[in-house]
């Protein structure tokens, strides 16, 4: 069985290309690790690999779901698991990409076994957090679970608000399901994991011009597209990066060029948290910190030659 070869890093920090060459040299095929990109409403938006970038190679879990539906780790690790195992039994390399580290961790380190929340329960928190700021919604956690209090960041709304659902919806702690975990899809002997960390200044100017990009690209219209079918703004895909100001100029709420440059600024700052999680989550994972193409291809060469022993 070939070891699967996996790549993580921020946003813009050009995961799709490597993993193109990465596949063609070592007869693979991709597997997404992305949370938006798996929605099929989501092209532009979410920077997804069309025909063309995708050169032919086999990609999988891209596009394969509806935006109106709420996706989770739970059920990618699900689906990653039938496709990797496919891909292995046809003696083929499993390339799996994508900025959120969730879902790599889960890959490789098992997921906690939370049971879902019901509906109500997340309207509930929606509402405290509505109400009381995240500054509120945080001394209620802080209450019930410290330790998820402690470690989430003052301004991660979703996490924070995850952990509360959690509680009421159990009334167990977060913290006790996390040290609960199922096994992982991929044994430590059967994967290489590498984490690219360009300079971020690069990235930042990097992530500016590809906005605008998407801009040319249709990224208004197909924002349009998901306002106009009345979908929950709560749902994960109306979250992605600029879709929240996107939507907001799209009601009237404000100008074009506010949109932009709030949507720039918001992914500058998710790049930002995504360095944070790779130092945090990915300790031992090699880091790439060149951007060439050719740098990148001649680091993972050398890793994999002592994987694939």
């Amino acid at each position: 069985m070939k070891p699967a070869i996996l790549i993580h890093g921020p946003t813009a920090s050009g995961k799709t290309a490597l993993s193109i060459e990465v596949a063609r040299k070592y007869n693979g095929e991709i597997v997404n690790a992305d949370s938006m990109q798996v929605y099929s409403e989501l092209k532009v938006i979410s920077a997804r690999p069309d025909a063309e970038e995708m050169e032919g190679i086999p990609h999988h879990l891209f596009g394969h779901m509806p935006a109106g539906e709420r996706y989770s780790t739970g059920i990618w690790l699900e689906q990653a698991r039938a496709v990797i195992e496919d891909i292995q039994k046809r003696e083929k390399t499993a390339v799996v990409v994508g900025g959120t580290g969730l879902y790599l961790l889960a890959l490789v380190d098992g997921l906690s076994d939370i049971p879902p929340v019901p509906e109500d329960v997340r309207h509930e928190v929606l509402e405290i957090s509505k109400k009381d700021g995240l500054r509120g919604l945080k001394i209620r956690l802080q209450a019930v679970d410290p330790e998820a209090a402690e470690r989430i960041n003052d301004n991660d709304r979703q996490r924070l608000m995850r952990a509360y659902e959690v509680w009421l919806a159990t009334g167990r702690a977060l913290t006790s399901f996390q040290q609960q975990r199922t096994k992982g899809v991929l044994n430590p002997d059967e994967w290489l994991g590498v984490a690219l960390t360009p300079p971020r200044s690069k990235l930042y100017a990097r992530i500016d011009k590809r906005f605008e990009g998407m801009l040319m690209e249709g990224a208004m219209e197909e924002a349009r597209k998901l306002v106009d079918l009345g979908i929950d703004p709560e749902l994960p895909a109306m979250k992605a990066h600029g879709m929240p100001w996107l939507s907001a100029f799209i009601r009237g709420e404000i100008d074009s060029e506010t949109a932009a440059e709030n949507a720039k600024r918001d992914t500058r700052r998710y790049a930002k948290r995504q360095f944070t999680w790779i130092g945090r989550q990915f300790p031992f994972w090699p880091r790439i910190p060149g951007t060439e193409l050719s740098t990148r291809m001649r680091v993972i060469s050398a890793l994999y030659k002592e994987v694939d022993r």
